[in-house]
């Protein structure tokens, strides 16, 4: 059961000083439309399960993972069987700047199948199993660990990622070294100057390429477009904002580079399923209550 839902927003609740939360989930239970601020990677360990989320309907069999970006709406309807259920704060892991070349793994919902790469697979499926071990153990350097092992597989995934794209463009690995000079470029750019307009042409320019072609590429190695990027850049720094209830929701809008309330509003709804002001208003009222602890067994 979720535990507290408002609207579709589930506040997760971390145990005292922890940023992670693992469920070994064997409850045939229906999970409505819902979304939160952590990552959820899901892991079945008997049966397979079905997960609703960004459009799509993944089956996941035994042992396959299925990573679930932060503010994604999905569904987990009622089945048989058992799976790791994993939540992350995506703010800790946004806040180390030494990850930034990795977060664009969780742009979208990503399973892991030994049909998408076997040896991705072995990796992931390793570092789950790992973070379900750390998860359990009696030590204070656990959550440490389980940092770790998530860090690991999202360099995995994103290297895989890096290779598909340079198949994709048919390129020499020096030159795929290249596009990631430029765009960790642009990236910066993008990151210092998100509360300002932020045009093609500037970005294109920065990277050294035609609008055209740098359009192509940005996605190829971002899994979205430029403007998007942009509008998730200004939308993380509006949720920073929104915190603090004595700034106006106008002055929220301006601060993080938005052209006008409205368009806020749009954007800010588009990726984070409600408005800026129920947005705040859910965690003005959040509460935090006691965490239910289960017991692992053998997996």
């Amino acid at each position: 059961m979720i535990k507290h839902l408002n609207d579709n927003f589930e506040t997760v609740e971390y145990e005292d000083k922890r940023f992670v939360m693992l469920y070994d989930n064997v409850e045939t239970e229906f999970y409505p439309t819902h979304w939160h601020n952590a990552i959820e990677i899901i892991m079945p360990i008997e049966n397979g399960f079905i997960v609703e989320t960004g459009g799509t309907e993944f089956r996941l069999n035994e042992r396959e993972i299925l990573i679930i970006p932060s503010g994604e709406l999905h569904t987990l309807p009622a089945q048989p069987g058992r799976r790791i259920i994993f939540q992350c704060d995506q703010a800790v892991l946004v806040s180390n700047q030494a990850l930034e070349p990795v977060m664009a793994v969780l742009n979208a919902p990503l399973q892991v199948t030994p049909e998408t790469d076997r040896d991705l697979y072995l990796r992931t499926k390793k570092a789950m199993l790992d973070i379900y071990s750390d998860y359990y153990e009696d030590s204070e350097i656990a959550d440490v660990k389980i940092y770790l092992n998530l860090a690991n597989m999202l360099v995995a995934i994103r290297e895989f990622q890096l290779d598909q794209a340079r198949e994709t463009l048919a390129c020499a690995k020096d030159k795929m070294v290249q596009y990631n000079e430029k765009f960790k470029q642009v990236l910066k750019y993008i990151d210092q100057n998100y509360m300002y307009d932020i045009s093609l042409d500037t970005l294109a320019e920065i990277a050294g390429y035609s609008k055209f072609h740098f359009s192509r590429i940005f996605k190829q190695f971002n899994s979205m477009s430029y403007l998007q990027y942009i509008n998730l850049r200004r939308t993380r720094a509006a949720e920073t904002l929104l915190l603090d209830p004595a700034i106006p929701i106008t002055e929220v809008a301006m601060q993080a580079g938005f052209s006008s309330l409205s368009t806020f509003n749009r954007i800010f709804k588009e990726i984070k399923h409600c408005t800026p002001s129920s947005y705040q208003r859910f965690y003005c009222s959040a509460g935090k209550g006691p965490m239910q602890t289960v017991t692992p067994s053998d997996i």
